[in-house]
């Protein structure tokens, strides 16, 4: 697969970035860790393949402070026992099902574990924060933007 950028959505129309950026800013304002909307940001880039989002969210999770073992194995978030905490297991199965809403919709198991850890208004924060990186990902995998300095070693 090419992997030419199609196009720089900020060049031809900067409203189209500045409306998604809104987005951003509320969840950047919210309740949520910054910790935990790094590994909401990296688990959704998993799941659409979005190499420039996860580039950027992984250095994003390490400046939080999450520990390097949960960044390597964030994708495999269910086998790993307790390394992750009850309140980033819900956060991250939520962020799969939203993510894949079209498979299955969001479980009454998962709404529940969700709501056992979050807050209404943290609630709303989680699936506004997901719904947010969705869009970043659907953009930047739709034109291809890459992440810096992408030539192998």
């Amino acid at each position: 697969m090419s992997t030419t950028l199609r196009m720089n959505i900020s060049e031809v129309d900067p409203g189209a970035y500045k409306a998604v950026l809104g987005l951003q800013k509320y969840i950047n304002n919210g309740e949520l860790e910054k910790g935990l909307i790094a590994l909401v940001d990296i688990r959704a880039s998993q799941l659409n393949g979005c190499a420039w989002c996860l580039d950027m969210h992984v250095e994003e999770a390490r400046e939080a402070g999450i520990p390097q073992r949960q960044i390597d194995l964030v994708a495999a978030w269910e086998e790993t026992g307790e390394l992750f905490t009850p309140r980033q297991r819900a956060a991250l199965a939520f962020t799969e099902q939203v993510t894949l809403i079209s498979r299955h919709g969001v479980s009454d198991e998962v709404w529940a574990q969700v709501r056992a850890e979050f807050s209404e208004e943290q609630t709303v924060q989680l699936l506004m924060t997901i719904a947010t990186i969705n869009v970043w990902n659907r953009m930047n995998v739709t034109v291809r933007n890459a992440p810096p300095n992408t030539s192998a070693a």
